[in-house]
């Protein structure tokens, strides 16, 4: 397999690569394109990035898969609507990956996909990188949907749909978990004995093509922070914290599965075991219960009893809404410090993620609790409307403080680009 590029590398160079596909012993360098899939149990979202420069083409989703009222919607990157559709009978993954691939084909005025990247949460302890997606592959993949069953077969359903819709055409898996596979072997152990741990019981983490993006992002904008120790928050529906130096994890907040660690929309986070055991044995909740309330009725939903979106949560007057939302940034000072102290001080903290993005309030609160640390927050900065990555503490700030635009599907991209066939040329040379 070809040698990756570094997590933490400056991805500048892809402006300077000519990316080139190989069909029918015919080069393509300047109409074809890349697809990005990420597919959950009931949607897939994808994006549209145009070879050299991975340029946004489309976006869009479909959502309501198998509940018979599924809908159709693609924007182009000026934001307009070029493309909708609505279905009154059920529609799996299969039939959705149809109608998209028939959509780009019709709607890309020249281009063609040339490839997909497809965001696997799951990659266990054997991928360390993006692989091409063939039946081998699969196989593995397969085998662990016990480490995530609630999301890798949602996330290799599209990929079996689009092998028998387009043979030959490259796939590539993505892995959420990949970027923290170099965490120190400590970082990824729970107290178990050897036995269970050997069967693959272990901190993984999750979210890691974002903290990969923000990584590569970085040291773009402020050179000083390439080998700096960083605590970076990916805040949504699904939330969780990495700590990074030079650009590769070492600690994060999420472990053996994405409900660990901090509350989100609608999972519970880190939780006493003896909880779930009192749940089971006390109250007689089945496992099945119990795992839908962890993961579908806890977190801000399940606290504020009113909705797991922090836009209605920071408008409710209802106090518990108030409460959700400071349990939360009392979660993210709590994990801010343990994750400071395995870096051994903190040089920058990240906002990152629709809440972390959009939440001026939660970003203020969690830089007020930790001005310990020597955050200092500058509040004009903060309440500025995002507009790509920006600092927004005070010059004086020990710790600089940014916000970086989630941009998962850039990465995937990247790295399908990255497997192509031929290789791309290495930085700064061209075909």
């Amino acid at each position: 397999m070809r040698r990756r590029r570094a997590a933490g590398t400056a991805s500048a160079g892809y402006r300077d690569r000519q990316c080139q596909c190989q069909r029918g012993g015919t080069l393509m360098a300047t109409q074809d394109c890349i697809a990005v899939i990420n597919a959950g149990s009931s949607s897939i979202k994808f994006s549209l990035h145009a070879l050299p420069d991975l340029t946004p083409l489309f976006t869009g989703k479909i959502d309501g898969l198998y509940r018979g009222a599924a809908r159709f919607i693609a924007r182009d990157a000026a934001g307009h609507t070029v493309g909708e559709h609505a279905w009154t009978t059920p529609l799996d993954h299969q039939a959705g990956m149809e109608y998209l691939i028939d959509f780009a084909e019709s709607h890309l005025d020249g281009y063609r996909v040339c490839a997909v990247g497809h965001r696997i949460v799951h990659g266990g302890v054997d991928f360390s990188g993006p692989v091409p997606l063939d039946e081998a592959v699969l196989d593995r993949l397969t085998g662990l949907i016990p480490l995530a069953p609630l999301h890798l077969p949602h996330n290799l359903a599209p990929v079996r749909a689009l092998t028998a819709l387009r043979p030959g055409l490259l796939q590539v898996g993505c892995f959420d978990t990949a970027f923290h596979t170099a965490q120190p072997a400590l970082a990824q152990a729970f107290a178990l004995p050897q036995a269970i741990t050997d069967l693959g019981v272990r901190r993984y983490g999750f979210h890691g093509l974002s903290y990969e993006y923000i990584a590569a992002t970085l040291p773009l904008y402020d050179p000083a922070l390439a080998g700096a120790r960083v605590v970076a928050a990916h805040l949504g529906n699904g939330a969780s914290m990495c700590a990074m130096q030079g650009g590769r994890s070492m600690a994060s907040t999420m472990g053996f599965t994405a409900v660990d660690g901090l509350p989100m929309g609608t999972r519970c986070g880190a939780l006493d075991p003896g909880v779930v055991i009192y749940l089971i044995e006390e109250l007689g909740m089945t496992v099945e219960s119990v795992q839908r309330m962890m993961y579908n009725e806890s977190g801000l939903l399940g606290v504020s009893g009113v909705s797991s979106d922090m836009r209605v949560l920071e408008a409710s007057s209802d106090p518990r809404a108030q409460l959700a939302i400071d349990l939360l940034v009392y979660r993210i000072g709590r994990e801010l410090g343990s994750l400071a102290a395995s870096l051994g001080g903190l040089d920058a903290l990240v906002f990152s993620g629709g809440i972390g993005e959009n939440s001026a309030r939660l970003r203020a609160a969690v830089c007020r609790d930790a001005a310990w640390l020597g955050v200092e927050l500058d509040p004009a900065a903060n309440a500025a409307p995002p507009a790509g990555p920006a600092r927004i503490s005070l010059a004086s700030s020990r710790v600089a403080v940014w916000l970086v635009p989630a941009n998962e599907e850039l990465m995937i991209a990247r790295h399908t680009c990255d497997l192509l066939d031929p290789p791309l040329p290495e930085s700064g040379e061209h075909p």
